[in-house]
């Protein structure tokens, strides 16, 4: 009896590969993304482009450094009105969809399977936001939706910055269970230069940057999904040759940030006239977008917290 080696799950390995410097992270998620998607019943389109958000989200939450939350954010007047997909520091990753089923279906029906991006959000937005906390600045990116697929709006932002020269490759698989994996390439403006920069070793960093890119490309949707293939092994497969340093993985876990406090607060800061008006038979049932778990609240709930009417 042969025996499948399963390897953890639901993490990004970090590497350099030595020649040219280049940063790269390897994401691999599985239980993650089944989770996420098993709290809303998403038609196959929308969990498979929500599946990767979720892994995109992660990949590029990884290569920052900050203390609180990452989101990545699509809104178009697409099928898909809204995906968002959020990563906190800690590695909490959660994410929903909104969309238009009777227009979705109308799509499916027509063009089939292998729908592209502009097909499903349509005409929109890509916002990249990094949010640490009231004391701070938040940072938000937005760049138009350019591209066939999520990648490829993604590549489209990276070029419009001067900072950040970066390559992705993403595969997802929903056949047995949701599994995905992204190999990110980060180049930072002057890597792998000595301080004089001379024209020779730049000409040989680009060399290595675009030997990175090729090396990349070459590894196959199986190898990025395969839950027997560990992400070592795989990161060796690719890049041995130029030299592939790993350093400690990061896990990742499904987590919404939802709680019973968090409603309450919200429905303390409007006016309580407001809150009224949000009663259904008596009874506020506010739901979470992300996880979908209900908060209700009745009159004794709310006279616990609220000043009376």
């Amino acid at each position: 009896m042969s025996i499948i080696r399963q390897t953890p799950t639901d993490q990004v390995q970090p590497f350099q590969i030595e020649r040219g410097g280049t940063r790269g992270r390897l994401v691999r998620l599985g239980p993650l993304i089944d989770t996420v998607l098993a709290q809303h019943d998403y038609p196959e389109p929308v969990a498979q482009l929500l599946a990767e958000m979720l892994s995109l989200a992660a990949a590029l939450a990884s290569a920052l450094k900050f203390d609180g939350v990452f989101t990545l954010q699509t809104k178009g007047d697409g099928p898909i009105r809204l995906m968002v997909a959020d990563v906190t520091s800690g590695g909490d990753v959660r994410g929903y969809a909104q969309f238009d089923a009777a227009r979705l279906a109308a799509l499916t029906a027509s063009a089939g399977a292998g729908l592209a991006v502009p097909r499903l959000l349509g005409a929109g937005h890509l916002a990249f936001t990094v949010d640490q906390g009231e004391h701070t600045e938040r940072y938000q990116g937005i760049v138009e939706l350019t591209g066939a697929t999520l990648v490829e709006c993604i590549h489209h932002y990276f070029r419009q910055s001067e900072q950040l020269e970066a390559g992705i490759k993403l595969a997802v698989a929903g056949d047995r269970g949701w599994r995905a994996g992204v190999l990110m390439l980060q180049r930072l403006p002057g890597e792998g230069l000595d301080d004089d920069g001379e024209e020779g070793e730049l000409e040989t960093a680009d060399d290595g940057w675009r030997r990175a890119l090729a090396l990349m490309a070459s590894a196959t949707s199986a190898e990025l999904t395969d839950p027997a293939l560990a992400p070592n092994d795989l990161l060796y497969r690719l890049f041995h040759e130029d030299g592939v340093r790993v350093f400690t993985p990061l896990s990742l876990r499904a987590g919404c940030r939802c709680s019973r406090g968090r409603v309450e607060d919200m429905l303390r800061a409007l006016p309580r006239d407001d809150v009224e008006h949000l009663k259904v038979e008596g009874m506020i049932d506010v739901t979470c977008e992300f996880c979908n778990r209900h908060y209700r609240f009745d009159d004794a709930d709310l006279a616990r917290f609220l000043p009376p009417l």
